[in-house]
């Protein structure tokens, strides 16, 4: 039976329940927003009167037979799902459950090793063996992107006895690759295929974006629906479409990971944006494209930078020239009120997402000061980052269980060079490691770190003195 999309189960039922005005003799304590900060309450006095508890009717996230699943239904109706679960951890929730419901203490994984670091934690919790695959570098665009299938099918040939693949698609600047053959290459092994699509939720609607995993043959696809669909923050889907993977596994895992009292506020809103996704017309998308191109055309007009493609059109990368790095760039457009999602040494990320822009003229202006204003500084050195993942396959120096029984201590960062990292090392955003927890360092990280630092990259888990936490073995 067709399923009406325009149908938003959930969050249609909240305001029904706050229009007829109850007593509140529950949780939560702001009562239905009686109980709130004065100087705060103009900002949440709209969203506390939906800010419920599982009460009668309104279901529950972890046993759901009302609302939430017939919500969940329609999603996974929508995104072509044999299931679809609301998740309100993010996508880390979601990345943490598939890999723990995939293996088990000492089972193989493979993993791409440009996964974001819940990826990692993930296999940490569960003690899985991760054997990391290469992802290539990409000239033209100057960064790693994906495995390539010859990485794969060795990995697969080497470890037919894996327990999974994991792989991210697309990576953070939208750029997709040949999943499809890939997941038809673990299918033929019996290994399941489990994909970080954080950046990929709008890909649902069709061309001109890339197709999505799960309708590839992906087994079991986290989306952020957040990032790139109007959903809150926090807010995510899991999907699940297999003959491998189990269901109650996942669900036994979310209800372990998740919070057992979830936001009814983040939870409407994923059913509000699979609405919206779903009834988003031809002649909406088309306006969205039309704002793209205007945004594109005016950032082709800065001096200081390329304007690259992507696959996903919703993403706009500039190359910045020699002499300047990305977070100067970036740190440009925020003087001019206008901030960008991602800068790397020599790279910003544009995000233009679902909207339709009703002006740009704060964009031209910026554009325009930045074209007379920035300055080269002729002394910033070129980060060379195509050597750093120099093995097609790689695994940890210790395994999980084997870092749990050692004593650490911090180092400096030249000290660091030959030992075996106690903590990953994480530029932020992407949240992709430059080191992973388990991993022997190298002079080419510290090499990387030192030229990040002095170009004012954020870097999780290094401490403030520069030092960084090893093993001692």
């Amino acid at each position: 039976m067709k399923m009406n999309h325009n149908n938003t189960p959930l969050f249609r039922e909240l305001t029904n329940f706050a229009s007829r005005n109850p007593q509140s003799f529950h949780v939560p304590g702001h009562k239905n927003g009686t109980v709130f900060p004065q100087e705060a309450k103009k900002y949440f006095d709209s969203i506390l009167p939906i800010d419920l508890t599982e009460l009668k009717g309104l279901d529950d996230l972890h046993a759901p037979q009302g609302i939430i699943a017939e919500a969940e239904q329609l999603a996974a109706d929508y995104f072509q799902a044999d299931h679809s679960f609301f998740l309100v951890g993010g996508s880390t929730v979601g990345n943490l459950a598939m890999i723990l419901a995939a293996c088990s203490v000492g089972d193989k994984v493979i993993v791409q090793r440009n996964s974001h670091k819940s990826i990692m934690n993930g296999l940490e919790l569960s003690g899985a063996t991760p054997i990391f695959i290469r992802p290539e570098y990409d000239h033209e665009v100057d960064r790693y992107t994906a495995p390539s299938l010859q990485t794969v099918n060795e990995a697969i040939r080497k470890h037919p006895d894996a327990k999974a693949i994991v792989l991210t698609y697309p990576d953070y600047f939208g750029e997709t690759y040949a999943i499809r053959d890939m997941i038809e290459i673990a299918h033929q092994a019996n290994i399941p295929v489990l994909v970080d699509e954080a950046h990929g939720v709008h890909f649902s609607l069709g061309e001109p974006f890339p197709s999505p995993a799960l309708t590839l043959g992906a087994d079991v696809v986290v989306q952020s629906a957040h990032k790139m669909a109007p959903a809150m923050t926090m807010t995510s889907y899991l999907h699940i479409r297999s003959r491998y993977m189990s269901k109650g596994q996942i669900a036994h895992y979310l209800q372990m990971l998740q919070s057992s009292s979830p936001s009814y506020p983040l939870m409407a809103s994923l059913d509000v944006t699979r609405s919206f996704l779903a009834t988003l017309s031809e002649k909406n998308i088309g306006e969205i494209l039309h704002s793209v191109q205007q945004v594109r055309e005016t950032l082709t007009k800065g001096i200081h930078w390329k304007v690259l493609t992507s696959d996903d059109p919703l993403k706009l990368i500039l190359h910045v020239n020699e002499g300047l790095t990305g977070f100067e760039v970036a740190s440009y457009f925020e003087r001019e009120g206008i901030y960008t999602e991602l800068a790397t040494s020599n790279q910003v990320l544009i995000i233009h997402g679902l909207e339709r822009l009703k002006t740009i003229i704060k964009l031209e202006k910026a554009v325009k000061t930045m074209n007379e204003q920035l300055k080269y500084n002729q002394n910033h050195a070129t980060i060379d980052v195509s050597i750093l993942f120099s093995e097609p396959l790689q695994e940890l120096a210790l395994s999980y269980q084997e870092m749990n029984k050692q004593k650490t201590n911090k180092v400096t960062l030249s000290e660091a060079v030959g030992c075996i990292a106690a903590e990953s090392i994480i530029p932020y955003p992407p949240g992709i490691p430059l080191i992973v927890k388990g991993e022997k360092i190298q002079e080419t990280h510290i090499s990387q770190i030192n030229q990040l630092i002095e170009q004012g990259a954020t870097i999780q888990h290094l401490h403030i003195d520069q030092g960084i936490r090893v093993f001692q073995v």
